[in-house]
Order: structure tokens, then C-alpha cells, then sequence
């Protein structure tokens, strides 16, 4: 049985299997390429470079492949990094998915209590109908499904933990501003809800071929016009909830089409970034011992985020 990566120690010399999170190239000091890679398991992620790249990495060093590497152990800047001797791609039969599926910090039953305690509190006719449209539709993925293949909430049940912590979030904010509590939630639960059709997957998520060519913000656009077209809903939540979709990445550059042009996708983009950001930095802080530093995190403006001593 290959180690887990909670359990490699400096020094040693392992074979190891991974799902590869992100890679990027990188150049040396002499000119010569080299792969920036992160490893992940069910019991969490290393940093490992690859400093021969061969022509073969690239298809053996994508973001979703199983991958068996042998590795030395070294310490970087206080951190376990990997470097990577050799690698291959494992086909289907040859991996055990048990060892790549990481549970959510909190149980899924109580995320899954939680969010139809959330959906229980909707008002709104309209919002409702959607809400429990899409809960019909997707049935138990939605409590299953991670929010993304890495970065943030990739685990198992991730989806629905990033969705109703936005909506927590949400129902207390909306008690401190003038906005439409029960639309700004409903954004909130469904705004990711197209990332079941954008990845797939029975354990360890890829894009699809759809993802791929749509993204997730103008598959779950979509849907949402359709769910109001088979529900006769003629009201203007849904067209409010598709702008809520369509904006929530909050600008342009990361990948929403237009900007937030109500309170309530204002609202939703600023909790979004809220949340994605503090998962990430979370999860980074997870694997230091208390007076470090982080690595660079490069979805954080390559901070190095401390954590303080106990």
C-alpha cells in the first residue's frame, strides 16, 4: 500500500499515488524548464516539482489526473515538497478512488439539514419554485458534488458547504442592509449549482466537454431561464436571479460576463470572494505549524500568510 500524503517524512524516497491539482511551468536560473505541481490525496496536498520535463509530462500532468510518482521528501522553506523522479498516468482499473475523496469539515448530513433548513425559509413563491426545482433536478449530487477540481472546496460535499455558508452569510448581512432577503439567498444556493454540469465525475472531477466550452456561470444562466420557462414563472426573480449568476464573480477579468448591477448581486459577488478566499487561506494555514509562514498562495496575491502561536 503507497503512504498517503499526511504521512511522508523528509528524507524519504516514496512512490506515491495523487490527483494533480495545479501545475505550472516554471524556467531555472539556467534556462531550463521545470513543472510546479500540487499533489493531492484524500488526506491532503504537497507541493512537488518535476526539474527533467519531458515531452510525455504534459499528458501525464493534467489538472484531474491519478498519478503514480516516485518522489524524494525534501524541506523547503520549512514546508515537505516532493521531487518528482518519475511519474505515469493510472489507468481506471488501477486506482482505489477511496484514497482521493476528501470529506467535508463538517458532516454532510448536517450541511444537508442546514441547507434545506435555509430553502424551508424562503417566502418569496417564485424563489421557492426555483430552489426546490433545482434540488428535484439534481437530487443527491448536490449534496455530494465538490465546488471545484482545486483551488477551493474541492472536497466531497464542498459545493453545498460553499453555497449555505454564503447564504449564512447572507441572511445576517440582510438584516443590515436594505435588499430582497429571500432573492439574495436563493442566488446564494444556486449560484454554483451549474458546477454539477461543468465537472464530472464518479469520485475524482474533471471538466466536461460542456464545461469546457460553456463554464459553469453560463450553463447555471441557462438553467435557470428554463427552470422559469417549465414553472410559468413570469415575475422578474428569475431574471434577477440570472443576472445574480452571470455576475457573481464580481469583474470581468475573473470570468463574469457583466458586472453586479443590483444590491443583491453586489451583495453575492462580496460573499463569494468572501468565502472562496478564506477556504483557500484555511486550507493553506491547515499545514503549518502555529509561529509559520504559509507558502506563497498564489490565489492570494502570492501572500505568505502567518499563523499565529497559540
Amino acid at each position: 500500500m503507497t503512504p498517503l500524503i499526511k504521512e511522508l517524512v523528509e528524507g524519504s524516497r516514496v512512490t506515491i499515488q495523487a490527483i494533480v491539482g495545479n501545475v505550472s511551468r516554471g524556467v531555472n536560473a539556467a534556462g531550463s524548464p521545470y513543472l510546479n505541481i500540487e499533489l493531492r490525496d484524500s488526506s491532503g496536498s504537497i507541493n512537488a516539482k518535476k526539474w527533467e520535463v519531458e515531452s510525455k509530462d504534459d499528458e501525464i500532468f493534467v489538472v484531474g489526473n491519478i498519478v503514480q510518482l516516485t518522489m524524494e521528501i525534501i524541506k523547503y522553506k520549512e514546508n515537505l515538497q516532493g521531487k518528482v523522479l518519475n511519474a505515469k498516468k493510472l489507468d481506471e482499473e488501477e486506482i482505489d478512488v477511496t484514497r482521493f475523496v476528501m470529506a467535508p469539515p463538517i458532516p454532510k448530513e448536517e450541511l444537508e439539514a442546514r441547507f434545506n433548513k435555509m430553502v424551508d425559509s424562503i417566502k418569496d413563491e417564485d424563489c421557492h419554485k426555483i430552489l426546490t426545482h433545482f434540488i428535484d433536478k439534481f437530487g443527491k449530487k448536490l449534496y455530494t458534488a465538490p465546488a471545484a477540481t482545486s483551488v477551493h472546496h474541492e472536497f466531497s460535499s464542498g459545493l453545498i458547504m460553499h453555497s449555505l455558508y454564503m447564504a449564512e452569510i447572507c441572511d445576517f448581512l440582510a438584516t443590515k442592509y436594505e435588499v430582497n432577503r429571500d432573492l439574495l439567498i436563493t442566488g446564494a444556493l444556486i449560484h454554483d449549482m451549474g458546477k454539477m454540469i461543468e465537472l464530472e465525475g464518479p469520485a475524482v472531477y474533471h471538466y466536461s466537454v460542456e464545461g469546457k466550452l460553456l463554464g459553469h456561470i453560463s450553463i447555471m444562466c441557462a438553467e435557470v431561464r428554463k427552470a422559469a420557462e417549465e414553472l410559468n414563472i413570469t415575475s422578474e426573480v428569475p431574471l434577477l436571479l440570472e443576472h445574480m449568476v452571470l455576475s457573481h464573480h464580481g469583474h470581468l477579468e475573473y470570468g463574469s460576463p457583466v458586472l453586479p448591477l443590483t444590491k443583491e448581486a453586489l451583495m453575492l459577488s462580496i460573499v463569494d470572494l468572501l468565502d472562496s478566499k478564506m477556504m483557500i487561506v484555511t486550507k493553506a494555514l491547515d499545514t503549518i505549524e502555529p509561529g509559520e509562514f504559509t507558502q506563497k498562495i498564489f490565489h492570494l496575491d502570492n501572500s505568505c500568510f502567518y499563523k499565529p502561536k497559540k
